[in-house]
């Protein structure tokens, strides 16, 4: 670029964050020229901007989503903290048009665009849940391995404090699971989109429950089925490649049933139905746990955005007050509300940790675009925890037997044997 260029694009981006509260930054562009939001601090995070349609879709025509395309396409880079980078974004996206256009004339160039995911069928029909669960799960296990850890829990961990490790904070999460729904030895489990098994794992291996998963993903499902083989469960233990809609409702049912980090699938029309099937699935004083992401109330979660075309297709988040409201139009009980956004910020910061040391590794299984959009879509998902735009709901739900719900009158039971079997590990 000429001087001419540079002095005038130095103006813009110091009118674009003028009002800037967040921590400093750089931004260097394609020639090595570099712009800072502080002169006098050292920047916590550059953005490295590789060619002028990149710079363009940063600062005359900024989205969620075409920034996100410039990330993923490798015309733009973040050296340094990571998750700084949102607050960032989030002054550019608020700023006035009027501001972004100034760079306009210098700019040439056109976003290359991405091939939209090709769906099929109505939104949350069976044909299209199965192919929206098979566009984010489908990957081989070794991609998901390095960074999810030894455990395979694909959903927040339970953090006792900030420095436990996340293989620590998914056991400490499905032991609470277990702990809320009381799960005794050869009571009828069934995991509701099952992942890799782990909850179905702990489930039969450490509470002796006879545990049923399902899930839609056939990666997850016979990755599931070869470590229920290789624990020796087989008997008290299956993985199954099916639908929550068809499952036999005439078929023996249940005393506890989890849901964990599948119900942001279901879409806020089809909840009562969701509700309505565990409800039917569950024996009278039966319990139901359904961990989950809200949306805050008043929150904007943009609907068409960067995670929703290229990483999480048809996710639909809802509210607590809908969810609840959805629930209890089905007959379910109320029971208990937890929200642990703040472990899942740790999750995510310890995902995004892992995918970026386990690179080279993760590149061997997924191409580029895919491992730079999990890696954008995690540390987003980190930042929007942060702020409290989205939280993660765990919420218990009984179906009353004539009233009774079957539940001691307090929660010392809870307390008293999760610590009772914690030093029981430690011996």
């Amino acid at each position: 670029m000429t001087e001419s260029i540079r002095k005038h694009t130095a103006n813009t981006f110091k009118a674009l964050f003028t009002e800037y509260e967040g921590p400093p930054f750089a931004i260097r562009l394609w020639d090595g020229w570099q712009w800072k939001s502080s002169a006098n601090l050292e920047p916590a995070c550059t953005l490295a901007v590789g060619n002028p349609r990149a710079l363009r879709a940063f600062v005359t025509d900024p989205s969620e989503l075409t920034m996100g395309k410039s990330f993923i396409n490798g015309d733009v880079d973040v050296e340094g903290d990571f998750f700084e980078i949102f607050s960032i974004v989030e002054q550019i996206l608020n700023r006035p048009r009027r501001l972004r256009q100034q760079l306009e004339e210098q700019l040439a160039g056109a976003m290359v665009g991405l091939g939209r995911l090709l769906r099929h069928g109505r939104l949350n029909s069976l044909h299209r849940s199965q192919a929206s669960i098979a566009h984010h799960y489908d990957h081989p296990a070794d991609f998901f391995e390095p960074w999810l850890g030894k455990s395979m829990v694909y959903s927040c961990g339970y953090f006792r404090n900030a420095q436990d490790s996340l293989d620590a904070a998914q056991e400490q999460k499905l032991e609470l699971i277990c702990d809320k729904l009381r799960l005794r030895p050869e009571e009828r489990f069934l995991d509701i989109g099952c992942g890799w098994g782990s909850l179905l794992l702990h489930a039969a291996g450490k509470r002796l429950a006879h545990a049923e998963g399902i899930t839609l993903s056939r990666e997850q499902a016979s990755t599931a089925k070869r470590r229920i083989e290789k624990a020796g469960l087989e008997h008290i233990c299956q993985a199954d490649l099916c639908d929550y809609r068809a499952i036999d409702g005439s078929r023996e049912p249940f005393d506890k049933i989890a849901s964990v980090g599948m119900f942001e699938h279901v879409g806020l029309k089809n909840l009562p139905h969701y509700f309505g099937i565990a409800y039917r699935l569950l024996k009278p004083g039966g319990l139901f746990l359904n961990h989950g992401i809200a949306r805050a109330h008043g929150s904007s979660v943009r609907q068409s955005s960067f995670i929703d075309r290229f990483v999480f297709p048809d996710g639909r988040l809802v509210t607590l007050a809908e969810a609840l409201h959805a629930a209890e139009s089905q007959g379910l009980e109320v029971r208990d509300v937890e929200n642990l956004r703040e472990h899942y910020e740790l999750t995510l910061r310890r995902w995004v940790e892992g995918l970026r040391k386990n690179s080279t590794t993760l590149l061997e299984h997924v191409p580029e675009i895919t491992y730079r959009s999990w890696l954008l879509y995690m540390a987003g998902c980190a930042a929007a925890f942060r702020r409290g735009d989205i939280g993660i709901y765990q919420v218990l739900l009984s179906r009353p037997d004539h009233g009774n719900s079957r539940l001691p009158l307090t929660r010392d039971d809870l307390y008293t044997e999760s610590r009772s079997r914690r030093e029981e590990a430690l011996v």
